[in-house]
C-alpha cells in the first residue's frame, strides 16, 4: 500500500514550518527489504567460534542476549550504551519520538535502564554526557560509567538537544534548539495518505526544524563557544520528516559535519561556525554516514546486494569511494580493528523479503574470511515495535 504524506495548510503565519512526517529509518529498512525481495537469500550463517574471534583481541559476546544485559565489545569498540523508541503523547497533543536509554555501568558491568533525554559515551568509556528528559536543557552533565553519578555540570544559555564527544573526548559539540528535535507538535500537521480513493488521510502532529546552531565546549574547563547555524526552513530539508539535524565531529576532530537533508551529502564547517569549502567525497552521499576504519584507509559502504543472491555490504577506499570488499551483513554499525566491523545481519535460513530481513543480529565480520561471529541475539523479525534496540559505539 502506497504512503504519501502531504503538507497540511496553516491558518497563522508562524515562522515554524510543518514537516512530513517519514522516518528515514523506515524508508531504509524498506530499501533493504525491496532489494532482497529482488535477490533472494542464500548465505549460510556460520559461528565464527574461538578461531574465527582469535583475530580480534578482546571479544565480549552475547549471543543469548537481545537487548543486552552485559558488555558486547570487540577489538577497540564495544556498545557503550543502547536505546529503544518510545511515542510519549503530551496533554496538550503533542508528543515525543523519545529515546529510552540503557548505559553500560563500569561498577556492575552490566546496562542499566536511565532516564536521561540523550547522552554519549566519551572514548575511554570512563565519562558520558548526558542531558535530562525534557529537552532541549541548558546544562550538561558529564556523568562517571563507574559510580553512575554526575561529577559536573556546565550551564549554557541556549537549549541544548544533542551532545557528541570528539574523537580525543576532550571536546563536546552540543547542538541547540528552539523546540525538542524529537517532538511531534499538533500545531506543525502532517497528512499520511494510505492510498485511499478519497485521499484524506489521516491528519498527525509533525516536527519542527527549530535548530539555532552549536556550542564546542572544552570538557575540562567547561568554556563554551557558540556558533548560529539555524535550520534552513525554506528548503528541501523541511521534507525529511524530523527535526533533529545534529553536528557531528570529523574523524580527525578539526571539523563538524551536518547531514544534508535537502540532497545527498555533507555541509563542513570548522569549530567557529564558519562553512568550509571542502570537495565533496563520494563517501558523503551514503547514508547511513560512513565509518572509516582505525588507519584511514577503508570506509563502511551501503548494501551491495546482488551477486549470486548475497546478503553483503560493500567495504570502500576511503579516498577514490571504490569498492574494495564485500563483508556479510545488511549494515556495517563500526570497525573493530582495520579488517574487522560488527554488523547488522539476518540469519539467512530465516530471512525472508517481507518478513524475516527484519531478525537481525549484531555480528562480528572479517574483510580476509566470510566467518561470522554472532555478538548479540536477534531483534524480533519487525521493522518497527516497542523494544527494537538501536547500539551506541564508543572506542574503549
Amino acid at each position: 500500500m502506497a504512503i504519501k504524506l502531504e503538507q497540511v495548510p496553516r491558518s497563522d503565519d508562524s515562522t515554524e514550518r510543518e514537516q512530513p512526517s517519514l522516518l528515514r529509518r523506515r524508508s531504509r529498512s524498506l530499501a533493504v527489504a525491496a532489494v532482497a525481495a529482488v535477490i533472494g537469500v542464500s548465505l549460510a550463517l556460520t559461528s565464527g567460534g574461538p578461531e574465527g574471534q582469535s583475530e580480534v583481541s578482546d571479544v565480549e559476546a552475547r549471543p543469548d542476549q537481545s537487548p543486552p544485559r552485559e558488555l558486547i565489545a570487540a577489538g577497540q569498540v564495544a556498545v557503550s550504551a543502547h536505546y529503544t523508541r518510545k511515542l510519549v503523547r503530551q496533554p496538550d497533543g503533542d508528543a515525543v519520538n523519545a529515546r529510552e536509554w540503557s548505559l553500560y555501568n563500569a561498577a556492575t558491568k552490566r546496562y542499566e535502564k536511565t532516564d536521561w533525554g540523550w547522552l554519549d559515551v566519551a572514548p575511554g568509556m570512563k565519562t558520558a554526557a548526558v542531558l535530562e528528559g525534557d529537552l532541549p536543557v541548558k546544562r550538561i552533565g558529564l556523568l562517571s560509567l563507574s559510580t553512575g553519578k554526575v561529577q559536573r555540570w556546565i550551564k549554557v544559555d541556549k537549549g541544548v538537544g544533542g551532545v557528541q564527544f570528539s574523537p580525543d573526548g576532550e571536546r563536546l559539540v552540543a547542538t541547540t534548539y528552539g523546540h525538542n528535535p524529537d517532538g511531534l507538535f499538533k500545531d506543525a500537521p502532517v497528512r499520511v495518505q494510505d492510498g485511499s480513493e478519497d485521499g484524506d488521510g489521516q491528519e498527525m502532529p509533525g516536527p519542527k526544524q527549530s535548530r539555532t546552531g552549536f556550542y564546542v565546549i572544552d570538557v575540562d574547563s567547561g568554556r563554551a563557544a557558540f556558533s548560529e547555524r539555524p535550520a534552513k526552513k525554506d528548503s528541501l530539508a523541511a521534507m525529511a520528516g524530523t527535526g533533529r539535524q545534529d553536528f557531528s565531529w570529523s574523524r580527525d576532530g578539526e571539523t563538524l559535519w551536518e547531514q544534508r537533508l535537502d540532497r545527498p551529502g555533507r555541509n563542513y564547517y570548522d569549530v567557529d561556525g564558519k562553512l568550509k569549502s571542502l570537495p565533496q567525497q563520494k563517501t558523503d552521499l551514503i547514508f547511513p554516514p560512513v565509518i572509516t576504519s582505525p588507519d584511514g584507509k577503508l570506509a563502511t559502504g551501503g548494501f551491495a546486494g546482488g551477486k549470486d543472491g548475497q546478503i553483503v555490504s560493500a567495504v570502500l577506499d576511503a579516498k577514490t569511494g571504490k569498492q574494495s570488499a564485500v563483508v556479510p551483513g545488511q549494515q556495517l554499525l563500526a570497525w573493530a580493528d582495520d579488517t574487522h566491523l560488527i554488523a547488522w545481519r539476518c540469519d539467512p535460513s530465516q530471512c525472508e523479503p517481507g518478513k524475516g530481513e527484519f531478525r537481525n543480529q549484531l555480528v562480528l565480520v572479517g574483510l580476509d574470511d566470510d566467518k561470522v561471529t554472532p555478538l548479540s541475539g536477534f531483534r524480533k523479525a519487525q521493522e518497527d515495535y516497542v523494544g527494537r534496540w538501536t547500539p551506541v559505539f564508543t572506542e574503549r
